[in-house]
């Protein structure tokens, strides 16, 4: 511990972006226990003590500690063991690792994992026979990319008892063959027929998952976040208890928020049971303050609630505008309720009826209680109406914004924007226009769904490219590109407000001392270059609990 009157950790050599917009840049920074005590420059060096710690930046670039506004941990950690098809885009790829994976795991009862891509199939839907081929002797359970559909053997099917006469659930479909019999492709709320068959992981594998995806995202600078699904759901463990086993036991480093999970299939009458667990989950570093509504599906797969119908092949309109999976009456209602109990609500909006029907809430409960301080907020944000972008500054919701998906890559140009129609594709992701018309911009990953960096989400959000992206990829709606600056404090100030931790997200005396190292200047260089920089130190409340091996 260093002298009352110096540092236990400076950090000098700057530059220093605080997201402070009285003082954007300083050169040096020091910390005391876990606060931030002092910002500035030559004159922070006389608070060094012979115990202090200095770390020379040495032209690199220190930032507040990233934020992620809509993340599920556990499962991506868990899934990260489980039969991994993330990065790949090819039938043959996904058929070598599926069956690597069977033949390695002789034992395992059930095949599970995901993160394979839409793209890789005619119209983005694979079918049981692939599977069949590979594992027969067991079910297979695979999830896509999106999370939003899962693909199944004929196994799993059977042991589901799905069969040409299974209705389609409400809140899902079951895709069929011309005689009606399941494919082994399904969608939405369809997955739970088959996922709730899959045995759950024990409550030490749960841990397990929750610490690797939190050395994960601490190597990607990020020290707090919204786990967008906590509580019991149809095809995933509750995280809950793992969160509070790992609070509890002082493993949990990061600052979380947990969002509860609205279970649609039912009314007001679970909102005593989410007021329980907001008591029993919010324990040191975790706090269960908020709850998630999931309002519609994706455009994928065209469960994502439209204004209007969406396209067929032909480019006529079809009879299908996608689904709202709570009627905006009661949606109105279950918000206004949840609101006056101090819950924060979280919605997954992604189309433009389902962002307007979360507005539609919002305002509700603005009207019936007046303008409290839950922040309530609206993630994905795909398709919004052009009259609807000013609703958000208007009515005090935050824009949680996913910006790895803005970008062109087949999944947009193949399975999406054919289907919109020209008018609606230019709507997607109206990051520009929502800063330009005073929304607060929060930004989060959905990883697994997508990459937890937030490096690279900076990179598209700046410029509506993928990092990747081979230099004839044209810019996607390039009026709708931010800011570095905007976007840096849309992963730090925005989802701390966001998350309500009011003393994170910027570099000021007094804040918790939760800090990036970057390798780099983000803004001493071209643009384009932003998605090459890598995090070498991660700081939450002053100690370190990541650092690269050439930091």
């Amino acid at each position: 511990m260093a002298h009352a009157h110096t540092a236990d950790l400076v950090f000098t050599g700057g530059p220093v972006h605080t997201v402070d917009a009285a003082r954007s840049r300083a050169t040096a920074v020091a910390v005391r226990g876990d606060r931030i005590i002092a910002v500035g420059h030559d004159e922070v060096r006389g608070l060094i003590g012979p115990r202090t710690e200095v770390v020379d930046l040495a032209g690199r670039l220190l930032v507040p500690g990233f934020q992620d506004a809509h993340v599920h941990p556990v499962g991506g950690g868990a899934e990260l063991g489980q039969c991994d098809l993330t990065g790949a885009v090819t039938v043959e790829e996904y058929r070598h690792r599926i069956q690597a994976y069977a033949d390695a795991h002789p034992d395992a009862q059930w095949i599970t994992g995901g993160g394979w891509s839409m793209e890789a199939f005619p119209g983005g839907m694979p079918t049981s026979r692939l599977l069949d081929e590979l594992v027969r002797d067991r079910p297979v359970y695979l999830a896509n990319r999106d999370h939003h559909g899962a693909w199944v053997n004929s196994r799993a099917l059977e042991m589901a008892g799905l069969s040409s006469a299974t209705p389609d659930p409400a809140d899902g479909r079951i895709e069929r063959d011309a005689r009606g019999r399941p494919t082994g492709m399904l969608q939405e709320g369809a997955m739970a027929l088959v996922a709730a068959l899959v045995p759950r992981p024990t409550a030490g594998e749960q841990v397990t998952a929750l610490l690797t995806a939190q050395a994960l995202l601490h190597s990607y600078g990020v020290t707090a976040w919204q786990d967008a699904m906590v509580g019991s759901h149809g095809t995933m463990s509750d995280p809950g208890p793992a969160y509070v086993t790992a609070a509890r036991a002082g493993t949990l480093t990061a600052r979380v928020v947990g969002a509860l999970w609205w279970d649609r299939a039912r009314g007001a009458d679970q909102i005593p049971g989410l007021l329980e667990l907001r008591e029993r989950y919010t324990v040191g570093r975790m706090r269960a303050t908020t709850v998630k509504i999931m309002q519609d599906g994706i455009a994928e797969n065209q469960t994502a609630a439209m204004l209007g119908p969406y396209l067929t092949g032909c480019g006529c309109a079809s009879d299908n505008s996608g689904i709202s999976f709570v009627e905006p009456g009661a949606l109105c209602a279950y918000v206004t309720e949840l609101d006056a109990h101090g819950f924060q609500v979280h919605f997954h909006a992604l189309g433009d009826r389902a962002v307007r029907e979360a507005l539609d809430a919002v305002e509700a409960a603005r009207h019936a209680n007046g303008w409290t301080g839950t922040r309530p907020h609206l993630a994905h944000l795909q398709v919004v109406h052009p009259d609807d972008v000013p609703r958000f500054r208007r009515l005090g919701a935050a824009a949680n914004i996913q910006p790895l998906w803005a970008a062109h890559e087949p999944q947009m140009d193949e399975l999406t924007i054919p289907f919109l129609g020209a008018e609606r594709a230019a709507w997607q992701y109206p990051f520009g226009d929502l800063l330009r018309a005073g929304a607060t911009l929060a930004a989060g990953s959905d990883w697994p769904v997508s990459s937890a960096d937030p490096i690279q989400g900076i990179h598209v959000a700046v410029n509506r490219r993928a990092p990747e992206s081979e230099p004839d990829v044209p810019v996607f709606l390039p009026a709708q590109r931010i800011d570095l600056g905007s976007a840096l404090a849309a992963y730090t100030a925005g989802s701390a407000y966001v998350n309500h931790l009011d003393d994170t997200g910027t570099i000021e005396p007094g804040r918790l001392a939760d800090l990036v190292v970057l390798d780099r200047d983000l803004f001493d260089g071209p643009a384009e270059a932003i998605g090459r920089t890598r995090v070498l130190q991660t700081f939450v409340g002053g100690r370190r609990v990541h650092a690269a091996d050439d930091a």
